[in-house]
């Protein structure tokens, strides 16, 4: 086990928050990142290794693939294109993609961003474990591909009348962003997002299937065994998942965001505006969704905020305060242990430790 320390000896949150990484660890983690501000406090724990079958530690500044909390950098730039008046956040997709869905005269932008738009959800039908994900791991994948298997499906329900989780969703953002500035959303996402806040440890990598910089490796269980899959042709998700950070360039992000740098108050009311908890199915945490972002359950019932991911190998969560004054990055690194329902535990005993402690 190991832990670093940012600027001061260690506390009892630093005591704690190790302990909770050590018993992740324990649960089913490989390799754990923790990075925590609470008050005047500030600092990273590791636990694990890097690497099955050695004992490198976990990099405290290590890379990781964020999945899908690519969403709320996707949902600034549209925010800001909202707050331009290059798009209505309740205007149709057909209005601005003709053609494009069956459907698309009933869904709007912001049924789209919330996930209500009824369509499915294209990366169910890549949920097939071990000899797919070897076979497809280096392909690439068009957007209007993935999305055309989602428009071949009829709607799963009337759009804007409940919330399912759709990757869907984000590929269709991916294009509308493209019409609408005549540039990709990575390079948006670049000028708008990245290089204004010197988020020099975060890349949109494309079809690059490389992690690059120090990282800890990602495995997935296949034939009984533990596969490294850290490579990947992360095309696969796109818009809705290629991001690759680190938890001090996500902590910058969600500061910056909450902190009002990068949207107005209007629009920042729109992205936090969540839907009832009573349209929430099968969101771990989340107690309400906005505009690719979640509101998250916790022990102290605090105004918290931010999203889950994960991806084969990783899975992440980042959370703040709205008021910023608590504000937690976990990312971790799945080894040769099933990850099952103890393993998800311990990160929210982890994530309530951290936070409400």
């Amino acid at each position: 086990m190991t832990q670093t320390t940012v600027g001061r000896p260690v506390s009892a949150l630093q005591e704690a928050v190790q302990g909770a990484a050590d018993r992740l660890v324990e649960a089913g983690a490989a390799g754990v990142q923790f990075r925590v501000a609470r008050g005047d406090e500030a600092f990273v724990v590791t636990s694990g290794i890097a690497e099955l079958g050695t004992d490198r530690p976990v990099p405290d500044d290590g890379r990781f693939r964020i999945s899908c909390i690519t969403k709320p950098f996707v949902a600034v730039v549209v925010l800001q294109l909202v707050a331009e008046g290059r798009i209505v956040l309740d205007d149709t997709v057909e209005s601005y993609l003709p053609g494009l869905l069956p459907h698309g005269e009933k869904i709007t932008i912001r049924n789209l961003m919330q996930h209500t738009s009824g369509l499915y959800n294209y990366s169910d039908s890549f949920q097939k474990p071990g000899d797919r994900f070897l076979r497809d791991r280096y392909k690439h994948y068009e957007p209007t591909d993935l999305i055309a298997i989602a428009a071949a499906k009829p709607l799963e329900f009337e759009p804007g009348s409940k919330f399912a989780y759709c990757n869907t969703n984000y590929f269709i953002i991916g294009l509308l962003i493209e019409k609408v500035t005549g540039r990709s959303y990575r390079t948006e996402i670049t000028e708008r997002v990245l290089e204004p806040l010197r988020l020099t440890e975060t890349v949109l990598p494309g079809d690059d299937p490389n992690i690059p910089g120090p990282h800890a490796r990602g495995y997935m269980q296949i034939g009984g065994e533990a596969v490294d899959v850290t490579l990947m042709n992360p095309s696969e998700a796109g818009c809705a998942g290629e991001i690759i950070s680190t938890t001090r360039d996500l902590d910058t992000f969600f500061s910056a965001l909450f902190s009002g740098k990068l949207l107005n108050e209007p629009e920042f009311t729109e992205m936090t505006t969540p839907l009832p908890p009573e349209m929430i199915e099968n969101l771990p945490m989340g107690i309400g969704y906005g505009l690719g972002i979640m509101k998250l359950q916790n022990d102290n019932d605090l105004d918290l905020w931010g999203h889950g991911a994960g991806i084969p190998g990783y899975a992440t969560l980042a959370a703040t305060t709205r008021d910023l004054s608590a504000r937690v990055q976990l990312s971790f690194t799945i080894g040769d242990k099933d990850f099952g329902p103890e393993a998800e535990e311990a990160v929210i005993r982890g994530v309530n430790v951290a936070l409400c402690s």
